[in-house]
Parts: C-alpha cells; structure tokens; sequence
C-alpha cells in the first residue's frame, strides 16, 4: 500500500498531521507544513508561501518510500496534498468533500454521492469516489488544462448543482447551523485548498483510512470500514479515477458568479454580530 500512496502524493507539496499514540492516551494532534531542520538531505523539499503564518515555508515532497517512512517516524499519521504539482498553477483536480450531519447514517452521504455523479454526468465529467476516513466521502475528477481559480469555480457550480437534484439531503451551506441536518457538500478544497491523501490514515480512534471505493461497491462502504490494522485488499485508485478532463467553459463562467462558501459565511458572521451588538445596545 506504501508504493499507492506515494503515487498519489508525488510531486506535490505534503502537509502532515503528527500525533501521540492514542490507543494509551487522548490524541494530541498538531498540523504540520514546514519539515524540520534535522531531516535527512535526501528529503525533498519546496518552499511554499505560508498565508496563515506569513512567512516562507519549506514542505515534503513525499516522492518515495522512505521519504514516507521517515515522516511516519516523525509521527506523521495524516497526510494532505494539493490538487497542484510543484512548479505548476494548473490544477490536477477537483473535490467536492461530502460532510454529512452528527449522528447521520452513511446511506445518506452515499445517497449525496451519486447525486455529486449525477451532476457530473450532466455536464459530460466523470469522477471517482473514496472514503474520507473520517465520516464522509470525496467525490475526485481529474482535470487539465484550468488554472486553479477556474477549477475552484466550477466546484462551487457542481456543488450547488448537487444540491438543486435533492435539496432536502443535500445543501451548501458553509455554516453549520444552517445546514438543518443535511449533507454538507463542500466546494471549498478544490483551487489551492487540500484534501487528505487516498490510503491515508486519520487521526481518529482506530486509525481508518482514506480509502478508494468502486462505485459498484459504493453502498456496502463504512466510514471506519478500513483501518491500518484492518486493511481488506484495497482497488488502485490511480486505476479508478477517469482520465483527466476539460472543464466546460459553461460550468467554469456560473461557477464564477457563486461567492467562495468561506467568504460569504465570513460575512455573514460579521454580519450577525453586528446585528446582535446593535440588539444588546438597544
């Protein structure tokens, strides 16, 4: 399984997410970017501009096997990658990361998932579908030739198209409140944004992974269903997902007059507590 996941993070900048052993102790979790000053010259690196810490910072390249076993010696257990290779603003893809409700059956995030390839069918796309390790699902399609804000856009169209074929499963909403116990389908870690890595583990108890699924197989899926220690024999998911794809222009041009989710809700929230600051002076 090593070789599959160093093919779905070669060449491309790694994040990382460390942790103490939780089977004896509560998870102590910290993210991680810049790799240490002690890693071994063979480690590749790049120097990728930080906007939360404003500053230069130098990530993985997780090219190889042992540059994978050196990071599970720093206690990697998560791992993250964008949809953009090194040296490169053209994406490689796109996701639309379905977040169902606390306490929702998994059907319904199936049942959102094959509303997410509906609406790719609809506008001549295809993709493929793997767990998130964690409670839901990640509906991938490879791409080329768009830069990183045309495929962001075009996520956001397909997001809200996925929810228009069923709007009482299924929403965009970016706020948690108003989501009304509906599946979340999330726009926003297409573009520059991440999304953990197929074959990944999470840092969840039991140690799921992030694992490819056929659509044939899609409903006897289960968030949890493969762990490190329970690994079943896993599909290729280089072998699974279709051929890259050129967007529609027609998809890109709509999906660039829907806001970015985390800016809008962003205002909202301002807004909102101007509105209960202007309330409680009242």
């Amino acid at each position: 399984m090593s070789g599959l996941a160093v093919r779905g993070a070669a060449s491309r900048a790694t994040g990382w997410v460390v942790a103490t052993d939780g089977l004896t102790q509560p998870w102590a979790v910290q993210k991680q970017r810049n790799v240490s000053k002690g890693a071994p010259a063979w480690v590749r690196t790049v120097a990728v501009w930080a906007e939360s810490a404003h500053r230069e910072v130098h990530q993985v390249l997780c090219d190889d096997r042992r540059t994978l076993l050196w990071l599970a010696n720093q206690r990697a257990v998560e791992f993250h990658v964008p949809f953009l290779r090194v040296g490169s603003r053209e994406s490689t893809g796109l996701v639309l990361d379905l977040d169902p409700p606390d306490g929702a059956d998994f059907a319904a995030v199936v049942a959102v998932a094959r509303l997410a390839r509906r609406a790719l069918e609809e506008v001549g796309l295809a993709g493929a579908v793997k767990t998130s390790g964690s409670s839901g699902l990640h509906v991938v399609v490879p791409v080329h030739g768009s830069p990183v804000e045309d495929v962001a856009a075009a996520t956001r169209a397909l997001a809200r198209r996925t929810a228009e074929l069923d709007p009482a499963v299924a929403t965009t909403a970016f706020l948690k409140e108003e989501r009304e116990g509906r599946v979340f389908v999330d726009s926003t870690r297409s573009g520059t944004g991440t999304v953990v890595a197929a074959y990944s583990p999470r840092v969840r108890p039991g140690l799921p992974v992030s694992a490819p699924v056929d659509w044939a197989d899609l409903d006897a899926a289960r968030p949890g269903g493969v762990t490190v220690t329970s690994s079943p024999p896993l599909p290729d998911w280089a072998a699974l997902l279709p051929e890259p794809q050129e967007l529609p222009a027609d998809l890109v041009a709509e999906g660039h007059t829907i806001p970015v989710a985390r800016v809008q809700a962003m205002h909202e929230g301002k807004r909102r507590a101007r509105q209960r600051r202007a309330s409680e002076g009242g």
